[in-house]
Parts: structure tokens; C-alpha cells; sequence
């Protein structure tokens, strides 16, 4: 499923539940411009999934048509196959690395991130013979799955035998913070293209 598709699902849910939302909290939800959300819109109207109605006339209501409506449900169908593949994909992918690090005698994981792929990676942890010490990420404020988080700075202070890089958003940032706490590159294992140690479906996991 590609992103277009995965954006036009997200605006056509958002819209059936509120079709008097404004384009401007439709672009925060999906997290791009205004312009794109416009352009997104613009190409739902043509294809006939929404339509705009003025009642009353200074504002603008989406309503989904019947096309639209199964559209959605051909996208949501679209996107549970593609979850669940992603899922099945990644979770194999986690085993292999996690068994290399086991192999080479290293048991005690940090996991550093907080998202989707930490969740993962600590379910797959947890089936095999290998520890968690601790979730670290930038700000080390609050906990993630019972776990009281902390600030990278900590990770000079742990014992662990190699920090596992679970997150998508800027992994060179944060293996660069890890470096700089005297935490050795070889120590270092990322789950995301392009990197050393990466997990990737033909080359990505996103």
C-alpha cells in the first residue's frame, strides 16, 4: 500500500467523522502542508469519493459519497493486509538480528526510541534468551510499556552489552548522541535503511 493510498484512507476516515473539519487540522493530522491537504482533497472531489456542500453558506462541509464510502472500505481492507504483513515482516526481521546479537554473546539490550518498532523489538526481545535494560530516547521523561524512560546521557552509566536504534524519525541523530556518550559504534544497531545492522524489506521498513 502505497502513501497516497495510506493518506487518502486517513482523510476519508477523518472526514466521515467530521465532515465540517477544516483543511487546516486535516494537514496537522496527517502531519504535511496545507497545499498537499488541499491537493488530496481536490483529487477525492474529482474522483467522485466526497463531496462539498455550503450549508450555511460561509462553511464548507465534506460529505462521502456512496463511492467514497466503498472506497474506504477497500482501502481499510487494503491497509489490514499491509499492516499485517509489515507486522509479520518486521518481527522476522527483529529475530534475525536479535539472534546475531545473542550469537555474539551480547544479552543485555538498550532499546533506544519509543515508537511502533520499539514495541517490536521488545515483544521479540522477551521470546528469547536476551534482557532489557532499558528504554532510553532524547528526553528520558515518563515510561514506555511500564518502563521508566531515560535520557541518553544515562546510557554511560548502564551496563549493557549493545543499544538497539528503534526509531524512525533520525536514526544517524541518534546514533551520533550515542556515540558522543563514549558508547562504541560496534555497541550500536539500527532498524532502519541505511545504516549498519539495518532491517529492511528489500532495503526498508518504511
Amino acid at each position: 500500500m502505497n502513501l497516497r493510498s495510506r493518506r487518502e484512507l486517513q482523510l476519508l476516515n477523518e472526514l466521515e467523522k467530521d465532515g465540517s473539519v477544516t483543511q487546516r487540522t486535516l494537514a496537522k493530522t496527517l502531519g504535511v502542508a496545507l497545499g498537499l491537504t488541499n491537493l488530496y482533497l481536490k483529487r477525492l472531489i474529482k474522483k467522485g469519493y466526497i463531496k462539498v456542500t455550503t450549508i450555511p453558506r460561509n462553511r464548507i462541509k465534506y460529505l462521502l459519497t456512496p463511492h467514497g464510502i466503498a472506497e474506504k472500505s477497500r482501502l481499510t481492507y487494503q491497509y489490514m493486509q499491509y499492516s499485517l504483513y509489515y507486522y509479520r515482516e518486521v518481527r522476522e526481521r527483529l529475530k534475525q538480528v536479535l539472534g546475531d546479537l545473542s550469537s555474539t554473546g551480547s544479552k543485555r539490550l538498550v532499546i533506544y526510541g519509543t515508537g511502533e518498532l520499539a514495541e517490536l523489538a521488545y515483544l521479540t526481545l522477551r521470546e528469547m534468551d536476551l534482557a532489557l535494560v532499558g528504554f532510553v530516547n532524547r528526553s528520558g521523561e515518563g515510561t514506555f510499556l511500564s518502563y521508566p524512560l531515560l535520557p541518553v546521557m544515562a546510557l554511560s552509566t548502564c551496563d549493557f552489552d549493545a543499544v538497539l536504534i528503534a526509531d524512525l524519525e533520525d536514526t544517524e541523530k541518534a546514533r551520533l548522541q550515542i556515540v558522543q556518550e563514549g558508547v562504541s559504534r560496534e555497541k550500536i544497531v539500527a532498524l532502519v535503511p541505511g545504516t549498519q545492522g539495518s532491517i529492511s524489506q528489500s532495503g526498508s521498513v518504511v
